[in-house]
Formats: structure tokens, sequence, C-alpha cells
């Protein structure tokens, strides 16, 4: 017997039978015109063109052909979820359809299926009755105006968005003009009210005209988050240019494309390594100032946010102002936001959850906290830095808050926490909840391209413990669609593709119009925009998302988006590489922390060496795959796609094991081995063997709780063997 179908939604614990009645005129149509109607709307519940429906002989399979006359049911004995009947002979299927004069009779085990669902059911498939006669299948709607309409609003935020036209640089003068001497950023020991921010942000504007900036530029931001990034940010806005951010962790090759490729007027940077022409804040900071300002259109870009790129070209996401400020007025009150609020601003500048973080504490005349790198990476100076500043408002992905809940964290005491940039796990929050059952847990689904957050869940505990995977409704002025591969609108319970429109839907991407045209798509309903996701979902009958994952090539490490197909782009301009590929695998299903790249490669001769620490010269350390594995061929799947179940385990280095090592080493060996989950050498690189920041952070916790001094994360990366480390450990005893 088949269990529940996916699109069923039945409520936990349900039990028994239950019928759904639908009064029409049943009298129309043969025995085939009704299976042909039950296999057309099983399809496309299932998005397949094949099916096993069954009838009073058995099951049959149906191939979904042009026109209802080509229906050729065979007959198999696979089991069945739905199935025909003519009159009142009993409910041999988990849905029974009953086909009578005057209605049709849906009979369901509640255990499969809820009633909303069922009734729908009923609806569409007597609307693809009237139909499946005269129309070819592909053309069959599921759906009538009503349905149509239907499900269109359960996509919508109850609540409608009230916004205004306004800049950013000029909504926050607004907030400093009210509370101007109230602390707008604090990093470390140093602080900036909202005047102070005002008048040095206004100075750089004026520095940044000087150098040559107008309205329309854009502007590269390589700085680490910190106060002098808000103020650079600010001053950019202020000067009528756009900000394009960098994350200054990343190599200098990937730096220069894209900031080439965003054509951007200068640089303000602290590195030294960049080729164009760079700035330092200092350098900038004008002595006069300007007297007049620029009118900038609140629907003019305010930034450009780099994504992975599936043809190794990283994609720059134009957004407007007026984008931003509808992101904060839709969660202002939603939140409670306000001046009792401080924000932590743990996320690098490139990453958009970072544009959330600054823009809505400084329009809400909240305080924003500096988390500076090196702190972000360490739990337990992170738990410190949180108690200190007394943070209200937490943004996290679920990766790194994972590394938070190894810690302890009694004395944290948000009142709000956001989980954003990859799937959450609920079950991970169920610790949390014991020790802080005042906190607000908010789980946010956005994407870069419709402008950092589009809908909201407040988890409960309840929720938690159910591994929901439920992402909320949308926000005010945002909404969703749920489409099949036609780009057919699917109903509530059926998977199919998430599509955003409404206010946060990005102007598209930069200087890429042919891949603009494909994921930025007309909205049929509303005559805007909507963005084509990528992520698969399903709407539930109360106007709630599910994510169920991607339907592409790209997914999440550490809360980054990552197109394997760039990573294949960077191997490749390797010359000795002849194919390559890359997939993700995770040493734990249910801890992304643990999620890692394994390259594979079909190489121009033997030699391999090099290969992992030049791609790692071109891309981000997230996006560098743990290992390289040469194949004498990729395999392939008989459609010709990359069959990855066929693929070798992963070739770690062999480790590298001396005599004569001393406790020190050996301990910490062991520690290594624990979390890495391989043979570890004393001379075993961490980065070669798969590690990564949040394995780094694991390393150091393990070492804590050994009795060991912890290992500074930035030392790691500069000494990243055992017997380094431990050679370190030892110089500072």
């Amino acid at each position: 017997m088949l269990g529940p179908p996916e699109w069923g939604l039945p409520e936990p614990g349900a039990t028994g039978a239950a019928t759904v009645m639908l009064r029409l005129d049943c009298s129309t149509g043969d025995r085939a015109s009704w299976l042909g109607a039950l296999a057309v709307t099983l399809g496309r519940y299932l998005g397949r063109e094949s099916v096993v429906v069954g009838t009073d002989h058995g099951s049959v399979s149906v191939d979904l052909a042009a026109v209802l006359g080509e229906l050729r049911p065979v007959p198999t004995d696979q089991p069945v979820i739905a199935g025909l009947l003519f009159g009142d002979k009993g409910s041999p299927f988990p849905l029974t359809v009953s086909v009578h004069s005057d209605h049709l009779r849906l009979d369901y085990r509640r255990s499969h299926f809820a009633r909303e669902i069922v009734e729908q059911f009923a609806r569409h498939l007597a609307h693809v009755h009237q139909q499946v006669q005269s129309v070819p299948v592909a053309e069959i709607d599921l759906l009538d105006d009503v349905e149509r309409r239907r499900i269109v609003a359960l996509g919508r935020s109850r609540e409608p968005l009230a916004t205004s036209r306004v800049c950013l640089h000029e909504a926050f003068a607004r907030v400093a003009a009210r509370t101007p001497d109230a602390v707008a950023v604090s990093d470390g020991a140093a602080t900036l009210t909202y005047r102070e921010l005002d008048t040095w942000s206004t100075r750089l504007s004026d520095g940044l005209w000087a150098a040559g900036v107008r309205v329309g530029d854009r502007v590269g931001l390589c700085l680490d988050r910190s106060a002098d990034f808000v103020v650079a940010v600010m001053a950019v806005l202020k000067a009528g240019a756009t900000y394009v951010p960098v994350d200054p962790m990343h190599p200098a090759g990937r730096l220069a494309r894209i900031l080439e490729g965003a054509g951007v007027r200068l640089v303000i940077t602290d590195r030294t390594d960049i080729a164009m022409l760079a700035r330092t804040v200092d350098e900038l900071v004008a002595s006069r100032p300007r007297t007049t300002r620029p009118r900038i259109d609140p629907a003019e870009p305010a930034y450009v946010i780099h994504t992975s790129g599936s043809t190794g070209r990283p994609k720059g996401v134009v957004v407007p102002h007026s984008n931003v400020i509808a992101l904060v007025d839709a969660t202002r009150d939603l939140f409670g936001l306000g001046p009792h609020d401080v924000w932590s601003f743990f996320h690098s500048g490139a990453f958009d959850v970072s544009v959330y973080e600054m823009w809505g504490c400084l329009l809400t005349g909240g305080r924003l906290a500096v988390v500076p790198y090196d702190v972000s990476r360490d739990p337990e100076r992170f738990r410190d830095l949180l108690v200190a500043e007394q943070v209200t408002v937490l943004s996290q992905t679920p990766s790194a808050f994972t590394q938070l809940l190894g810690v302890d964290h009694g004395l944290v005491d948000p009142r709000l926490a956001i989980f954003a940039g990859e799937p959450l796990d609920t079950r991970a929050l169920l610790p949390w909840f014991d020790r802080h059952p005042q906190c607000r847990m908010v789980n946010m689904y956005g994407i870069t391209e419709t402008t950092v957050h589009a809908s909201h869940l407040t988890v409960t505990r309840e929720l938690a413990e159910t591994a929901t995977r439920c992402v909320g409704t949308a926000l005010p002025g945002w909404h969703f669609y749920v489409l099949d591969q036609a780009g057919r609108l699917v109903p509530p319970g059926v998977v199919g593709e998430i599509h955003v429109g409404g206010a946060g839907v990005a102007a598209g991407y930069l200087g890429q119009e042919e891949l603009t045209s494909q994921r930025f798509r007309p909205d049929p309903y509303t005559g805007g925009l909507q963005y084509r996701s990528g992520d698969l979902g399903r709407l539930r009958p109360d106007g709630t998302l599910d994510h169920l994952g991607r339907a592409d090539h790209q997914v999440k490490i550490r809360g980054f988006r990552v197109e394997l197909g760039e990573i294949r782009a960077a191997l490749l301009e390797d010359t000795r590489v002849r194919a390559a590929a890359a997939v993700v695998r995770r040493s734990d299903p249910a801890d992304p922390a643990t999620a890692r790249i394994d390259a594979y490669v079909v190489l121009a001769d033997e030699a391999a060496a090099g290969i992992r620490d030049r791609v790692a010269r071109l891309l981000p350390d997230y996006m560098v795959p743990a290992t390289v594995t040469p194949v004498a061929e990729l395999p392939l799947t008989p459609n010709g796609k990359l069959d990855i179940v066929r693929l070798p385990q992963p070739r770690f280095r062999p480790a590298r094991i001396s005599g004569g090592e001393d406790d020190l080493v050996g301990r910490l060996r062991r520690i290594w081995s624990d979390v890495l989950g391989v043979a570890v050498g004393p001379d075993d690189d961490f980065f070669e063997l798969g590690g990564n920041s949040m394995y780094a952070v694991r390393i150091s916790t393990a070492m804590r709780a050994a009795g060991m001094p912890a290992v500074v994360m930035a030392n790691l990366y500069r000494a990243s063997t055992v017997r380094a480390v431990a050679a370190g450990l030892e110089r500072t005893e």
C-alpha cells in the first residue's frame, strides 16, 4: 500500500475515513472520459506524465498522450493512490472517486489527505472533465478562474504594505534629525551617534564627488564590517551612486573579476592588492563641503550584490532604494522594531543578510553592534559580545547559530532571533527554547533577487519538534506563486517552483540581459515582475509556504548561495583539466555545517597537484572544494547527466604520520580526526582535509573541552597543521 502522497497534507495523527460530495451533472462523458480526467488531474498533482490509476477492474498505467483518444490504459500490478468507480461499490483506494449521475463522491483516508485537499481535487477533476474530450492534454487547465483567484490570494500577505517613496539616505536623515545624539553604531570601544554618522558620511560623500564619482556611478566597497563600512555605504548613496560590496576575505582574482565586471568608478578599501583606483576612507574624507546635493529617484539602484553564477561569472543583483525601504516598512510593526533595539552586525557586507541588519536597525532608530570577523568565527567571543552589547535582535544563518548553541549561552538575552540564508532544521532550536523561552524565533525565506527576505514564520516549540519545513506567509507587499514546469499555477499541496513577486523584486542582473529575462518574468496578476527562484515548494491551504529544496544545481554552503557550475568553470581554467564536476555532500545529513564540496576532474596528464590551490586563488573559501579526485571519465546517466551515485569516494590526502610525536601533537591529532572524520597526520593541512570555518569552530570548542587553550581562528588560517598549531600553543605557554 502506498503511503500518504506529499500533496495530501493530512493532519498529524488523523485516522479513519471521510467523504466529500460535489453536486454536478455527471451524465455527460463515459468511463474513458472520466478515467482520462482522473489521470490528467492526478498527473498534474504528482508532476508526472505517466500515472497509475485504480478502477473496478484493477490498476492501470496511463501515459498522458496528446489527446483523450490516444490515452492507452495498460494493466499493471503497481499500487495506486486514487481510483475510479461508477456507482456505490465501496472505497478500496486511499482516494476513491465514485461517479453518479448528479454528483461526484470522494471517499478518502484521513491518514492520507486533508479535507481541503480532497475538496479542491474534486473541483479540479470536474473542471478537467469538461475539457478532456476536446482539448489537447498539454493545454488542459486544472484551474478555472475562481480557483485561480483563490490560489493567487493564498500566496499574498493578509496585511497591506504601507511604505514611503524615499531613498535610503533620506530616510536615515529623518531618523538622525529626530534622535541626533542616540548611538547609531558601536564598533568595539568606538561609537558613532546618528549625528556623527550623518556628518562623517556627508564628508566622505563630498570626497567621493571630488574624486570624480557622479550620479549613477558604481563604487566598490572592499571593507571589513565596521563603522567605516557603514559610513562608506551612506556616503556612496549620498553621492547619488550605487555601492558594490565585496568580501575582503575573498582572493584577489575573484575581487578583480567582480569589480571590473561591475564597472566601478573606484574602490574604497584598505587592501593594497586592488589593481584599479583604490582609496581608503581617510584619504577620501573631504575638508570642503559641497553646497548642492544630488536628487535621486527611489527607483534607482542602491546596491549591487553578487551571487555565484553557473557560467563561472558571478551575477550582480541590482536592488533599488525603494525595495529596501519596503522591506523595513513591511517588518517594522511585524517585529516591533524601534530605538530600544540593539542589532548584531554579524554578516559580511557582500552577503545580503547584512542589508537587513544594517538598514533594519538604522531606519528604526536602533543601535548597530559590529561583530568583527574573527569574533564571528569564535562562538565564545561572539557570545561575550552579545552579552556586553545587550543585543536584542540577533540575525543568523542556521550554520552560524549552531556554533553559538555549542557554548553556554544562558546570559544572552535577545528578544528576537531571525534565521535566514539557508534551510533551517527547527529541531536544532530546542536547546535555545529551554534557555530562552521569552525569545521570539523567526524563520525567514528570501533571495538576493527579492531583497533579502520574502516570508516570515514565528517558530514555536511545537513547530520545532515537528521539524517543519514551513517558511510562513509572505511579507506585506510580497507574494508567492508556485508553478509547474510549464509555468502553470499549481494548487495548494502540489510541489512546484517558487516564484516571488511584489515590492522586493530586484531590477535584474547587472549587464546580463538574457539571464535577467530568463529569471525575471512578467507577473500576469499584477503587471509587475516575478522572480523565478529555482526553489521547490508548495503552498498550504492556510497560505503558508513549505520550502522543499532546490530544483537545479544551486546549493547553500554556510548560508552562501553557490552555483556548482562556477566551481566547475574555475576547475576548467586549469589547462590540465579536460572535464570537471562538483558535488555537495554532508557528513551529517541533519547538520548544514558539515556540508563540503567534492570535485572530480578528468586530467590530460597524471599530475593533479596544485589544482585545488589554483582554484583557491579564484574562489572564496566556502566555494573551494574540500577534495579534488581524478577520474578516468565522468559517469553519466542514460539522459546524459552526471551520475552522482557512480562517482567514487572522494580522495583525501593520506595521513602523513611520523614518529616522535609529543603528547600535545597526539592529542590534537585525535581531536582533529574526530571532528573531520578522517585520519589526520601532524603535517596534514586542515583545509586539504576538508576543513572550513565551521569545522575550525568545532575543533576550537573540542580543544577547550579537553583543557587546552582555544586556537584563534586567524592563527589556524596561517598555521593549518596539527604540528604548527601545537608549536604555536607551546610558544604562548
